[in-house]
């Protein structure tokens, strides 16, 4: 009985000694208590540097933004445009007699519809000139314009060019702050630039976004009109974000400079997805200038159709480089360039000796110059010929149409011309010439068909255009088509020069010849 005592005693002694120690070792850990903690005030480190040291590189960039957005903000505006239509009944409501007319009221009759759009625009003189896209205020009734510092103003329509998509309004105000212009030739792909504007309307007013200048001289298709071949398109690539609404707002470089309007973005929803475009602020200004003037835009003309060049216009003269611009057509009787010496399928590559690559630097070079002026335009031919003529730029009409834009049954036994072409051709009855009006000119053989997989399938030719010459040879039979193409082997670039009955206009064709 006394051994089992002491064996429990024994047992009671180790219990506490373990407990003891446990103790120690708990308080010499420190482990924190959850009472203890929620007691506690949690010290805010307010001040101390930062945990992750930014470059003075990005510290600069973002001191940048923040002082251009601070600098232009308040010279961006919101416009509202009210545009209204007839009232719905106004054209059914029937005429009836006094005193019946006073006892049939029509409550569509009361009011007319109103129609409101939203854009943005900024302020380019101290009394009330502002600067915006034409399609903000385009059949515009009312502008209402609201400033950065909440004030309103009717604004009025100084003058609109829809070839450049630039209109200019006015508003009752001085003293006012105005942005700086920069230079849009100098702008380089991959520089920084700031977006400022209204997106989606009024609640999201005088937003800032950033991005970088993602390519220059973009043509975009889209916003062509039929109507309008003097349209100009270069438009400055960014990916800024823009949105309905921004249009009209600038676009600035990191100097807090005016490079640019922001006109359009390429989205399939309608919204931003990474493709805004603005257009080039030189053009902009030019156009500005012009309307606070005059209140329209006066255009000078060489008098010729025109397109990109394309690589086998290039290897059709000799060129080395794909640039310039091809002559397709003559525009306007009496054509200076035609008076001059241009020809249709001449390559432009140079105007007063500055170098030509694309559409737009033509149509911007030669179109904001004087009627009257005149002007050398280098050219160049097949074989690498390359002259230069002294053309006198004529006004543009406004009423002119262009001045610069822009079956496999039988396959195996078709001729060799039609195989060269990738066309089916037969020559033009004379009764449908006749029926149709169409002069000598415009007499040649009629394209009844395109084969899909030949040499013509992806150029600008169809059914029922005409063509009326083969590498500046005249063709009206089949046989002057065969003695065209006689030494055309496989490869070779092949020049048409084509009529279109259905725009009444002549083209320039170049296609790479294919085999039997």
């Amino acid at each position: 009985m006394a051994d089992r005592t002491r064996e429990w005693m024994k047992f009671g002694v180790l219990v506490a000694l373990a407990v003891v120690l446990a103790l120690v070792f708990a308080q010499a850990v420190d482990f924190p208590r959850a009472s203890a903690a929620q007691q506690r005030p949690v010290a805010l480190h307010v001040g101390e540097r930062p945990p992750v040291h930014a470059s003075e590189a990005a510290i600069a960039l973002g001191d940048a933004f923040a002082q251009v957005a601070e600098a232009v903000r308040p010279a961006v505006v919101f416009i509202q445009a009210e545009r209204r239509s007839e009232p719905r009944g106004r054209q059914l409501r029937p005429q009836l007699p006094p005193p019946f007319d006073e006892f049939f009221r029509f409550p569509e009759d009361q009011e007319p519809r109103i129609r409101r759009g939203q854009g943005s625009g900024f302020i380019i003189s101290e009394d009330g000139y502002i600067l915006t896209n034409n399609h903000v205020v385009e059949g515009a009734d009312r502008l209402r314009v609201k400033l950065l510092d909440r004030r309103e103003f009717t604004a009025t329509v100084v003058g609109r060019d829809p070839d450049t998509d630039v209109a200019v309004i006015k508003i009752d105000a001085t003293g006012l702050h105005a942005v700086t212009f920069g230079n849009s030739d100098e702008l380089r792909i991959g520089e920084w630039v700031l977006a400022i504007g209204n997106p989606l309307g009024e609640d999201f007013s005088f937003t800032v976004t950033a991005g970088i200048v993602s390519a220059k001289g973009r043509l975009l298709r889209g916003l062509e009109q039929p109507d309008r071949s003097y349209r100009i398109h270069d438009f400055i690539q960014t990916d800024a974000a823009i949105n309905p609404g921004n249009s009209g707002g600038p676009l600035v470089n990191v100097h807090g400079q005016v490079v640019g309007i922001n006109s359009a973005i390429a989205s399939p929803t309608g919204f931003f997805q990474g493709y805004g475009f603005a257009v080039p602020i030189n053009l902009a200004r030019t156009v500005a200038e012009q309307l606070i003037a005059h209140g329209k835009v006066t255009r000078a003309i060489l008098g010729i159709a025109i397109r990109a060049v394309e690589p086998e216009d290039a290897a059709y003269v000799g060129m080395d480089s794909i640039r310039g611009v091809v002559v397709e057509d003559f525009s306007i009787p009496n054509s200076p360039a035609k008076e001059a010496g241009i020809q249709p399928g001449d390559v432009i590559v140079e105007v007063d000796g500055q170098p030509i690559e694309y559409v737009a630097q033509l149509q911007q070079l030669v179109g904001f110059k004087r009627p009257g002026d005149r002007v050398r335009v280098t050219v160049v031919r097949k074989g690498g010929e390359r002259r230069t003529f002294t053309v006198r730029l004529v006004a543009r009409e406004e009423d002119q149409s262009a001045v610069a834009a822009a079956g496999g049954e039988g396959r195996d036994n078709r001729p060799p011309y039609e195989a060269k072409l990738g066309l089916s051709l037969e020559p033009l009855p004379r009764e449908v010439a006749a029926r149709e009006g169409l002069s000598d000119e415009q007499i040649g053989l009629l394209v009844t068909g395109v084969d899909p997989d030949g040499p013509a399938a992806d150029k600008a030719i169809g059914p029922q255009q005409i063509i009326t010459h083969v590498n500046g040879q005249r063709v009206r039979t089949m046989a002057d088509l065969e003695a065209a193409l006689k030494n055309v082997k496989p490869g070779d670039v092949v020049s048409l020069r084509v009529y279109r009955p259905q725009v009444d206009s002549f083209g320039v064709v170049r296609l790479r010849a294919g085999g039997q």
